[in-house]
Parts: structure tokens; sequence; C-alpha cells
């Protein structure tokens, strides 16, 4: 990639980190809509989800992080800490993904979704509390993800957008 200019690079980088918005969205309205919550539902939603984590952590592993020694702003330290912040958020919302999911899988419910059974009757301990953990999680996840695009708008516009 040493044939392309840090602008081109930067607009490529944020043309993808712009179009996992819409992924995002789209997978969290999906999973939202769907009652129940099949393994198909589960697959479509986290192909999105999944599409739109790579469209940001792809362009961050290699051309953000790599990176940011060189540009040691406050700006760039404030758009490295947000989106510190909102995968820290994630590994959190993870944390209730994987007992809910876990609990879930071992009742069958995903194939054989059964109306009847209370998810808090299902064996998982404390079911609302990862829950909540999922929920926010994701909401802390979305906020800081946010927060860092709008500051990293901001330093792409400043440093590579010429009026």
């Amino acid at each position: 990639m040493a044939f392309l200019s840090d602008a081109a690079i930067a607009t490529v980088v944020f043309v993808a980190v712009t179009l996992s918005f819409p992924c995002f969205l789209y997978g969290a309205y999906y999973i939202i809509e769907q009652d129940p919550v099949t393994w198909d539902v589960l697959m479509h939603h986290l192909k999105f989800i999944v599409t739109g984590l790579a469209l940001t952590t792809i362009p961050m592993l290699f051309w953000m992080i790599p990176r940011l020694f060189e540009q040691f702003t406050g700006a760039a330290l404030v758009h490295a800490f947000l989106g510190l912040q909102a995968y820290a958020m994630l590994v959190f919302a993870g944390t209730g993904i994987v007992r809910i999911f876990r609990a879930k899988r071992r009742h069958d419910l995903y194939n054989d979704y059964d109306e009847d059974v209370v998810l808090d009757e299902i064996g998982a301990e404390n079911f609302d509390h990862w829950r909540s953990r999922l929920r926010l999680g994701v909401f802390g996840y979305v906020f800081f993800w946010l927060l860092a695009y709008l500051v990293g708008t901001v330093r792409y516009v400043s440093i590579y957008v010429r009026f």
C-alpha cells in the first residue's frame, strides 16, 4: 500500500468505519424485532454485527493503531481513548452474551423454542444480571463508538479535507 497516499488510505478507512454503523443498526433492529430468537435469527443478526465489527476493527488494527504514536496529539489520544472504551464495553457485553448463549444452547432454545420456558428458570444463575450486562455493554459500545467516530471525523476533516 506504499503507492497510496495517507489521504487515500484515510478516506478508505473513514468510509469503512462509516459503513459499519448501518450494519450495527440493522443487526440491532433485526434481533429486537424477532421473537423468538432462533438459531437462524441469531446467525442473520451476527452476519451484520460481525461485518460492522470487521469494518471498524480491521482499519483500527492495521492503520489507526500503528500510526497512533506518530500522531500523539490531544485529538488522537481522545479518539484512541474513546475507541478503547468502546471495545471495553464490547468485552463487558460479551460476558453477558456468553452466559445467555450457553444457557439457551444447553436447553436447545435456539432450535426448539418453547414459549413456556422461563429463561430465569433454565439453570442460568442471575439471568437478568447477564441480560443487563449485555444491554449495558451494547449501549456503552454504541455510545463510545459514536463519540470516537465524531472525534475521528473531526480529525479526518481537519487533516485530510482541503476547502
